[in-house]
Protein backbone atom coordinates (compact mmCIF):
# COMPACT_ATOMS: atom_id res chain seq x y z
CA UNK A 1 0.00 0.00 0.00
CA UNK A 2 1.36 3.38 -0.95
CA UNK A 3 0.00 6.93 -0.76
CA UNK A 4 1.75 10.23 -1.21
CA UNK A 5 1.41 13.88 -2.12
CA UNK A 6 3.35 15.34 -5.04
CA UNK A 7 4.12 18.92 -5.95
CA UNK A 8 5.58 17.71 -9.26
CA UNK A 9 3.82 16.62 -12.44
CA UNK A 10 2.48 13.07 -12.22
CA UNK A 11 2.88 10.58 -15.09
CA UNK A 12 0.03 8.23 -14.11
CA UNK A 13 0.78 5.23 -16.31
CA UNK A 14 4.49 5.31 -15.48
CA UNK A 15 3.68 5.47 -11.75
CA UNK A 16 1.24 2.55 -11.98
CA UNK A 17 3.62 0.44 -14.08
CA UNK A 18 6.56 1.12 -11.74
CA UNK A 19 4.51 0.28 -8.68
CA UNK A 20 3.17 -2.89 -10.25
CA UNK A 21 6.73 -3.94 -11.11
CA UNK A 22 7.70 -3.39 -7.47
CA UNK A 23 4.89 -5.74 -6.44
CA UNK A 24 6.78 -8.48 -8.26
CA UNK A 25 5.65 -11.68 -9.86
CA UNK A 26 4.37 -13.08 -6.54
CA UNK A 27 1.40 -10.71 -6.76
CA UNK A 28 -1.70 -12.80 -7.37
CA UNK A 29 -3.96 -10.09 -8.69
CA UNK A 30 -6.59 -10.72 -11.32
CA UNK A 31 -7.74 -7.12 -11.57
CA UNK A 32 -6.38 -3.62 -11.37
CA UNK A 33 -8.89 -0.77 -11.33
CA UNK A 34 -7.55 2.71 -12.07
CA UNK A 35 -8.86 6.25 -11.71
CA UNK A 36 -6.91 9.21 -13.11
CA UNK A 37 -8.29 12.68 -12.46
CA UNK A 38 -7.09 15.73 -14.40
CA UNK A 39 -7.67 19.46 -14.04
CA UNK A 40 -10.41 20.91 -16.22
CA UNK A 41 -10.07 24.34 -17.80
CA UNK A 42 -13.61 25.23 -16.71
CA UNK A 43 -15.74 25.07 -13.59
CA UNK A 44 -19.16 26.47 -12.75
CA UNK A 45 -19.46 28.05 -16.19
CA UNK A 46 -16.16 29.94 -16.08
CA UNK A 47 -12.75 29.41 -17.65
CA UNK A 48 -10.08 28.34 -15.17
CA UNK A 49 -6.46 29.22 -16.00
CA UNK A 50 -4.78 27.46 -13.07
CA UNK A 51 -5.49 26.17 -9.60
CA UNK A 52 -3.67 26.22 -6.29
CA UNK A 53 -4.28 23.07 -4.27
CA UNK A 54 -3.32 23.66 -0.66
CA UNK A 55 -2.88 21.04 2.04
CA UNK A 56 -1.87 20.74 5.65
CA UNK A 57 1.43 18.81 5.75
CA UNK A 58 1.25 15.82 8.02
CA UNK A 59 -2.53 15.87 8.25
CA UNK A 60 -3.20 15.33 4.55
CA UNK A 61 -0.53 12.62 4.26
CA UNK A 62 -2.03 10.73 7.20
CA UNK A 63 -5.51 11.08 5.74
CA UNK A 64 -4.44 9.48 2.44
CA UNK A 65 -2.81 6.61 4.30
CA UNK A 66 -5.88 6.10 6.51
CA UNK A 67 -8.18 6.16 3.48
CA UNK A 68 -6.19 3.37 1.83
CA UNK A 69 -6.36 1.37 5.07
CA UNK A 70 -10.14 1.83 5.18
CA UNK A 71 -10.43 0.41 1.66
CA UNK A 72 -8.28 -2.62 2.49
CA UNK A 73 -10.46 -3.31 5.53
CA UNK A 74 -13.69 -3.17 3.48
CA UNK A 75 -12.56 -5.17 0.43
CA UNK A 76 -10.18 -8.05 -0.24
CA UNK A 77 -7.40 -6.00 -1.81
CA UNK A 78 -3.85 -6.99 -2.59
CA UNK A 79 -2.52 -3.45 -2.87
CA UNK A 80 -3.40 0.20 -3.41
CA UNK A 81 -1.62 3.21 -4.86
CA UNK A 82 -2.87 6.76 -4.29
CA UNK A 83 -0.94 9.83 -5.46
CA UNK A 84 -2.43 13.31 -5.12
CA UNK A 85 -1.04 16.53 -6.51
CA UNK A 86 -0.63 19.70 -4.43
CA UNK A 87 0.61 23.18 -5.29
CA UNK A 88 0.04 24.99 -8.57
CA UNK A 89 -1.78 22.94 -11.19
CA UNK A 90 -2.55 23.77 -14.82
CA UNK A 91 -5.36 22.48 -17.06
CA UNK A 92 -4.80 18.87 -18.21
CA UNK A 93 -2.32 18.19 -15.38
CA UNK A 94 -3.03 14.97 -13.53
CA UNK A 95 -4.36 15.73 -10.05
CA UNK A 96 -4.92 12.24 -8.67
CA UNK A 97 -3.97 8.66 -9.51
CA UNK A 98 -5.65 5.74 -7.77
CA UNK A 99 -4.87 2.11 -8.57
CA UNK A 100 -6.35 -0.85 -6.73
CA UNK A 101 -5.22 -4.46 -7.16
CA UNK A 102 -7.39 -7.40 -6.18
CA UNK A 103 -7.91 -11.03 -7.11
CA UNK A 104 -11.33 -10.09 -8.53
CA UNK A 105 -12.64 -7.11 -10.50
CA UNK A 106 -15.66 -6.39 -8.30
CA UNK A 107 -13.50 -5.59 -5.26
CA UNK A 108 -11.09 -3.55 -7.38
CA UNK A 109 -13.87 -1.47 -8.99
CA UNK A 110 -15.72 -0.87 -5.73
CA UNK A 111 -12.61 0.04 -3.75
CA UNK A 112 -11.35 2.41 -6.46
CA UNK A 113 -14.73 4.17 -6.56
CA UNK A 114 -14.79 4.38 -2.76
CA UNK A 115 -11.31 5.92 -2.66
CA UNK A 116 -12.05 8.73 -5.12
CA UNK A 117 -15.46 9.54 -3.63
CA UNK A 118 -14.15 9.65 -0.06
CA UNK A 119 -11.11 11.63 -1.17
CA UNK A 120 -13.34 14.25 -2.82
CA UNK A 121 -15.62 14.55 0.22
CA UNK A 122 -13.25 14.22 3.18
CA UNK A 123 -9.66 15.09 2.24
CA UNK A 124 -8.07 18.09 3.95
CA UNK A 125 -7.31 19.84 0.64
CA UNK A 126 -8.34 23.35 -0.41
CA UNK A 127 -8.69 24.60 -4.00
CA UNK A 128 -8.27 28.15 -5.20
CA UNK A 129 -9.04 28.70 -8.89
CA UNK A 130 -7.57 31.51 -10.96
CA UNK A 131 -10.13 32.88 -13.39
CA UNK A 132 -9.97 35.69 -15.93
CA UNK A 133 -11.62 38.07 -13.44
CA UNK A 134 -9.78 37.00 -10.28
CA UNK A 135 -9.47 34.11 -7.85
CA UNK A 136 -12.03 32.08 -5.91
CA UNK A 137 -12.00 29.31 -3.34
CA UNK A 138 -13.91 26.19 -4.39
CA UNK A 139 -16.33 24.30 -2.18
CA UNK A 140 -15.76 20.54 -1.68
CA UNK A 141 -17.37 17.94 -3.97
CA UNK A 142 -16.50 19.55 -7.32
Amino acid sequence: MSSRLSSELIAPWEEINAYQQQMGREAKYGACSVFVGSMRDFNEGQDVQRMLLEHYPGMTDKFLEQLCLEATERWELLDTLLIHRVGEIRPNDTIVVIAVWSAHRKQAFEACRYLIEELKHRAPLWKKESLTGGDRWVEKNT
